[in-house]
């Protein structure tokens, strides 16, 4: 394809998701910085402006519906349409085991990484159907694959996160129904783990031992946000291009 101009990346004011936002625009396109907190967004954005990227600020929080559709409506005022959207805004809040975890952590991580995600895309596909090449690449975590969870089992490796894993899983599947929603409308619907990365998610222990850059987490995401016309969809990507099962 031409390539995208105009790519949206939410919860873009740091880690991988500014990571995203820096290789967008290093690539030549014009990025939205989706971030929820004004005076951080706008720190990100100086700092790509500075090394003459075209980055702009767009206050977005996504657990918010006022806050999403104001920003729908700012873009809409400010470009006609939408080439790229990546929905990298996430949480972790804790990592407790299915008989450990609160309905509040399962609710305030669903309104996040799922509820949060489908808000915001529906918000943004008016202007994403104004593309000719749309893409929507969704950031997930291996966590999220049931395949592995149920192959862990018998193993006993990896973690057994309750809100964490399955509000990931649903992601997941919101991204598969989105792909087939969308496909004959030409868009290209995606989901990426991008590995162990030294953010602060969760609020863990920085730095998290094992955890990579974060700019290296963001590479696969980039590469399905500029995909040729016949590039994948309906992928759940490693941070190295292979494939996870779902």
């Amino acid at each position: 394809m031409a390539g995208p101009t105009v790519a949206l990346v939410t919860g873009a004011n740091k880690g991988i998701g500014k990571q995203i936002a820096i290789q967008l625009a290093e690539a030549g396109l014009c990025v939205f910085l989706g971030s929820r907190d004004r005076g951080r967004g706008e720190a990100s954005v100086a700092e790509l402006r500075q090394r003459g990227l075209d980055a702009r600020l767009l206050v977005l929080d996504v657990t918010r519906l006022d806050t999403i559709e104001e920003a729908a409506r700012t873009l809409e005022s400010e470009v006609d349409h939408l080439d790229v959207l990546v929905n990298n805004a996430g949480i972790s809040t804790g990592f407790e085991s299915p008989a450990q975890v609160s309905l509040e952590q399962l609710r305030e991580t669903f309104e996040t990484n799922v509820f949060g995600v489908v808000a915001t895309t529906n918000a943004f596909l008016p202007l994403l159907r104004r593309s000719t090449s749309a893409r929507i690449v969704n950031i997930s975590s291996g966590l999220g694959s049931i395949s592995r969870l149920a192959d862990s089992v018998l193993t006993g490796a990896g973690r057994n996160a309750a809100a964490y894993q399955a509000s990931k899983a649903a992601l997941n599947s919101v991204s598969v129904a989105y792909a087939k929603e969308l496909r004959e409308a030409g868009f290209m619907v995606n989901v990426v783990n991008p590995g162990l990365r030294a953010t602060d998610l969760g609020n863990l222990p920085a730095p998290i031992p094992g955890a990579g850059d974060p700019a290296e987490g963001a590479r696969v995401a980039v590469e399905l946000a500029l995909a040729p016309d016949n590039g994948p969809t309906a992928q759940f990507l490693n941070d190295d291009g292979s494939a996870i099962a779902w």
